[in-house]
């Protein structure tokens, strides 16, 4: 071969491997799917924002967050839920009920925090007899959590008698609306719990274990994984954040109401699924869970800002969610093929 047929092909390999290396940045960019996100985020607001001018004032963004912060909150353990390849229902009813038992225990001259701590311990319970339920008698996860969101939704108006339970001291109203700062109590919690669920999943043996149980759970229990364990934690887990939400929002309104959380459930679940979390399991990141649970409080929060009907805020969160589950369908289908 000569130099000029060297120099030749030397420079159509350069070039196949510049072409290849572009591809590969290309693919990561379109792959990153919180980039996705978040820019689909900036449109809303963008939008929003030429909507109407009260959208980016610091009051109602800061609004915003707060009240996001509860669905963020209780979302993080839908989302260890549904990489594990599970689902929970239950979240919305468990809201209430320790919301109830919380203000039961405050009115009864209980200490507030402690009082707090027993609605956490109350989450620990629901939690335990969910995993029980669906690890050992092997129900599965919609049918049990179904029946459990049933169960403590008729308990919390047993325990309440129907009716909102109001009269709970200053303190009381601390963790849900008070400041540390010019900071809202609820963000701060959101952020740190952020960080530390982050790290969780990414850094640590269980975080590990728990994605392995949702991408493959024949082959986690053939390397030695306790699937069952696993699947224990994650539901305990997602019960005691929904029971921290519960907590936060009747200190935020100031009494116990037993209607609180209808519906909460889907939200919680669509801000995951937004997020990227799979339905088939495996796969998941906080990250994209708080930016999904973002995207949620915009659209609600934009509804209200632009007069529409209450009525319409449930076929537009419907919508939300079928997109949703249809871009995890189309994603999933992508990779198959």
């Amino acid at each position: 071969m000569n130099k000029s047929n060297y120099d030749n092909t030397s420079g159509a390999q350069k070039y196949t491997i510049s072409l290849n290396k572009t591809k590969r940045i290309l693919h990561k960019i379109v792959s990153f799917r919180e980039l996705w996100i978040f820019l689909s985020l900036v449109l809303i607001c963008i939008f929003l924002s030429f909507s109407s001018e009260y959208f980016l004032t610091v009051n109602n963004l800061l609004n915003v967050i707060r009240q996001v912060s509860i669905i963020a909150i209780i979302a993080i353990g839908a989302t260890f839920v549904i990489i594990t390849g599970g689902i929970d229902l239950s979240v919305g009813s468990i809201v209430a009920v320790i919301g109830v038992v919380v203000a039961m225990s405050v009115q009864a001259g209980i200490n507030v925090w402690i009082s707090f701590l027993i609605g956490i311990l109350g989450g620990v319970l629901i939690g335990l007899i969910n995993g029980l339920i669906i690890t050992r008698l092997k129900i599965s996860p919609v049918i049990t959590t179904l029946a459990m969101m049933m169960i403590l939704r008729g308990l919390t108006y047993v325990l309440s008698g129907a009716r909102p339970l109001y009269n709970l001291p200053e303190q009381f109203k601390f963790l849900g609306a008070g400041y540390l700062g010019p900071l809202p109590i609820p963000i701060i919690i959101m952020t740190v719990l952020y960080i530390c669920f982050h790290i969780l999943l990414t850094r640590t043996r269980l975080g590990r274990y728990i994605r392995a149980v949702g991408g493959n759970e024949l082959a986690s229990e053939h390397t030695g994984i306790n699937v069952k364990n696993v699947k224990m934690i994650v539901y305990i887990m997602a019960a005691v954040l929904a029971s921290l939400g519960g907590i936060i929002l009747a200190s935020r309104l100031g009494s116990a109401q037993p209607t609180a959380g209808v519906y909460l459930e889907f939200s919680v679940i669509s801000a995951a699924l937004l997020g990227g979390t799979s339905l088939s399991g495996g796969e998941g990141t906080m990250l994209g869970t708080l930016i999904g649970a973002l995207i949620i409080g915009v659209i609600s929060n934009g509804l209200n800002l632009l007069n529409v009907d209450a009525f319409y805020h449930q076929i537009v969160k419907g919508l939300v969610i079928l997109i949703a589950v249809l871009i995890d369908r189309f994603r999933v289908k992508r990779i198959e093929d």
